[in-house]
C-alpha cells in the first residue's frame, strides 16, 4: 500500500456562459488537490492507498470522504478539523493547461500537525509527497518529519507539482523542495516546475545533483513534448508523448505519477532496493506506462484518472 500525503480540495471549473447574465457564473465542482488525485489514481490502476491529509467537517469534506471511500482509498489516516475545505478556482487556457487561484488559507488541509501523524507497518510500502502542502503550514513541517523518520525504510517519491497562488515565495519552495529532496527515492517533476524553482539553470545539471543523493530515478515531464527520465545507473532519455485530442491537462501530472508507482507495485520493485535494481529495459517500460497513462487523462475533461484496464 501507498500512503499518499497531502492536500484534499475541490476543483472548481466555470462553466462557459456566454450567452448567460452577466450576474450569474456556473461552476462544476470536482473532487481533486494532487494528492487526493495520485491516491485515487493508484487505486483505479489496482494499487492499495491510503491519504493522509485533513478533511474539514463541512459538507465539502465529507463529500471529498465519501468519494475516497466509494473508490476504495483506505481513509483510516484522515484527521477531521472544524476548518473549511481548500476551494481551487480552474481557468483552462486555449492548449488545455489549467491556472489555478486557491481559496485556502486556514483550511482544513493545513492543519496537519506531527502529533498526528502515525506509526507505519510494512503494509506501507511508500510514500508519496508533493504540491502546495510541501510549504504551507503547519503541514509542511509535519510532512518533512514525517520523510526524516520514514527515509531508507520505504519507498519516498516526491513530485513538486509549485503552485505560487496558495505560496508565492519561490525562495521558500526552493529551500523546501531542496530539503525534501536529499529524502527522496524517487522524483517527478514538469518542466514548469523547473523554470518556476530555477530559471535558466541547466536541468542536466540539476538533476545529476539530486542523483548524488538518494534519488535513483527522476522522471521530467515536458507536456505535448513527452518525458524524460534521468537514471543513476543507466543515463537519459526522452519519449515522445501519445497523440490525443487534449481536453485539458488537468490531473495528467498526477496520474503520470500515480503510473510510475503502479508500474513498481505490479513489478515488486516498489522500495528503495527494488529501483537499483531496475534495468534500462524496465525504466524504459515503466516511462512508457506513465506517459500513456497520462495520455489518456489528457483526453478528459478534470482530473479523471484512468482504471487499470483502459491501458
Amino acid at each position: 500500500m501507498y500512503l499518499v500525503c497531502g492536500e484534499a480540495l475541490f476543483d472548481f471549473f466555470s462553466a462557459d456562459q456566454a450567452e448567460g447574465p452577466l450576474n450569474q457564473v456556473a461552476f462544476q465542482a470536482i473532487a481533486g488537490g494532487s494528492p487526493f488525485n495520485v491516491a485515487l489514481g493508484l487505486r483505479r490502476l489496482g494499487v492499495n492507498s491510503a491519504l493522509l491529509a485533513g478533511l474539514s467537517s463541512d459538507y465539502l469534506g465529507q463529500r471529498l470522504r465519501r468519494v475516497l471511500e466509494s473508490e476504495g482509498v483506505d481513509t483510516r489516516y484522515l484527521q477531521e478539523f472544524a476548518a473549511p475545505t481548500t476551494l481551487a478556482m480552474v481557468a483552462v487556457g486555449a492548449d488545455g493547461s489549467p491556472h489555478y487561484s486557491f481559496r485556502g488559507e486556514g483550511c482544513a488541509d493545513r492543519q496537519l500537525l506531527v502529533e498526528h501523524l502515525p506509526l507505519l507497518d510494512e503494509q506501507v510500502r511508500g510514500l508519496h509527497i508533493g504540491s502546495f502542502s510541501l510549504v504551507v503550514q503547519p503541514i509542511a513541517d509535519t510532512l518533512l518529519a514525517l520523510v526524516r523518520r520514514e527515509q531508507g525504510r520505504r519507498l519516498i517519491s516526491l513530485d513538486p507539482n509549485v503552485r505560487l497562488n496558495p505560496q508565492p515565495d519561490i525562495q521558500l519552495w526552493r529551500q523546501r523542495i531542496g530539503e525534501l529532496v536529499g529524502y527522496a527515492d524517487l522524483i517527478k517533476v514538469s518542466d514548469e516546475d523547473l523554470s518556476l524553482l530555477y530559471p535558466g539553470q541547466d536541468v542536466q545539471g540539476l538533476v545529476q545533483g539530486w542523483l548524488q543523493q538518494r534519488c535513483q530515478l527522476v522522471f521530467l515531464t515536458r507536456g505535448s513534448q513527452g518525458a524524460t527520465v534521468f537514471s543513476r545507473r543507466h543515463g537519459s532519455w526522452s519519449v515522445p508523448a501519445q497523440a490525443v485530442k487534449v481536453a485539458d491537462t488537468v490531473g495528467a501530472g498526477d496520474t503520470f505519477q500515480a503510473a510510475l508507482l503502479t508500474w513498481l507495485a505490479e513489478q515488486g520493485m516498489d522500495s528503495p532496493a527494488g529501483l537499483e535494481r531496475l534495468s534500462r529495459e524496465q525504466i524504459d517500460a515503466q516511462l512508457r506506462f506513465a506517459v500513456g497513462a497520462a495520455a489518456l487523462t489528457c483526453s478528459r475533461t478534470g482530473p479523471d484518472l484512468p482504471y487499470r484496464h483502459q491501458l
